[in-house]
């Protein structure tokens, strides 16, 4: 009888400990990853609490077998609420969503101060929490507009290559310039001591966590961000996203019907259709002369389409009656379009 060794070069034993367990069949096809696909979309994630952004988005592809994706925006694992992925040829125009508006809903405690803003913290500070709602009224009312925010130390915020909460986990405070946020509009829909609910709309960048210190300071109570979900991002809304745990019950093309066109992140832009035979030379990066009765003359984002059949191109911007491209999709993704 010929021996394992001879017929496969090593015994059943292996040159190590490990060699049964890399031979166990079972093992081997637990080890095979599934066939990845070209997917282009944008799926909207009802995030749960506990989930890092990119867990979820790591989860969301594995489930869809698709080749790349992004999301557009970090939100805490104490968060909850609208994530938006992006898959494929969405992936070029990510930034758009990142630069939107966002809409929160977040409960405060108020009396408590903690160590990070939030719940997870150590509490260090109790006073009483007011009850006139008036006083809660002008309290968060002077929040609304332009304010100076400093990012908090418990952040994802890059310092010298590192996020900020490494830092505040070892003890140290870096000094954080402080930026210019817009609070669009800001409203209490909700009102249980200790508990304060806001809806907030602001600008990107807006860190709801150091807005819940801000109230309580002002109030002269102090507190903390006790939840939060994200309601919206830009035109996207969380009317319509999907859990993770309802994407595990679908079929796969049940997950694929639910991805939107890549061209609904740019929505809110204007749009310019291109005549028969000009879509092919644009997707070069040639620039166009647009007729000076079609648009302005002069506008800082649009998107384009071809006319015959209507197919999204890519974003470009107007200047002094010229399209110029900015991000254009392939051939390909022109083509995969449905």
């Amino acid at each position: 009888m010929t021996s394992p060794r001879s017929a496969f070069g090593a015994s059943p034993q292996g040159d190590d400990a490990s060699g049964p367990a890399q031979s166990d069949p079972r093992r081997l096809i637990a080890r095979v990853r599934p066939l990845r696909r070209a997917l282009h979309g944008v799926l909207l994630l009802d995030k749960p609490i506990g989930w890092t952004s990119n867990d979820a988005l790591q989860k969301v592809k594995g489930l869809l077998r698709a080749e790349k994706g992004g999301h557009t925006g970090t939100l805490d694992p104490l968060a909850t609420g609208l994530l938006p992925l992006c898959f494929g040829a969405a992936t070029k125009f990510s930034q758009v969503s990142l630069d939107a508006d966002k809409r929160y809903r977040a409960s405060l405690h108020l009396g408590q101060r903690t160590t990070t803003g939030d719940r997870e913290g150590a509490v260090v500070e109790e006073r009483p929490a007011p009850t006139d709602a008036a006083l809660l009224q002008a309290a968060v009312a002077r929040f609304q507009g332009e304010i100076e925010q400093q990012p908090p130390m418990f952040s994802a915020l890059k310092h010298r290559g590192r996020a900020l909460y490494e830092y505040a986990r070892d003890g140290i405070e870096v000094d954080r310039a402080t930026r210019c946020v817009t609070i669009h509009c800001i409203d209490i829909v909700g009102w249980q001591s200790p508990t304060l609910v806001i809806d907030v709309h602001c600008s990107k960048g807006t860190y709801i966590r150091t807005l819940a210190e801000g109230i309580g300071e002002t109030l002269g109570c102090g507190a903390h961000l006790a939840a939060l979900q994200r309601t919206g991002c830009g035109l996207l809304t969380l009317e319509g996203a999907v859990t993770i745990d309802a994407l595990g019950e679908m079929t796969e093309p049940e997950r694929e019907a639910l991805l939107h066109p890549v061209d609904s992140l740019l929505a809110a832009w204007p749009e310019v259709r291109l005549p028969d035979g000009e879509a092919g030379r644009f997707l070069t990066g040639l620039r166009r002369q647009l007729p000076p009765s079609s648009h302005p003359a002069d506008l800082p984002a649009v998107r384009v389409y071809a006319d015959h059949p209507r197919a999204f191109l890519g974003a470009a911007h107007i200047t002094a009656g010229v399209l110029i491209a900015d991000r254009l999709l392939s051939p390909l993704e022109v083509q995969a379009q449905p």
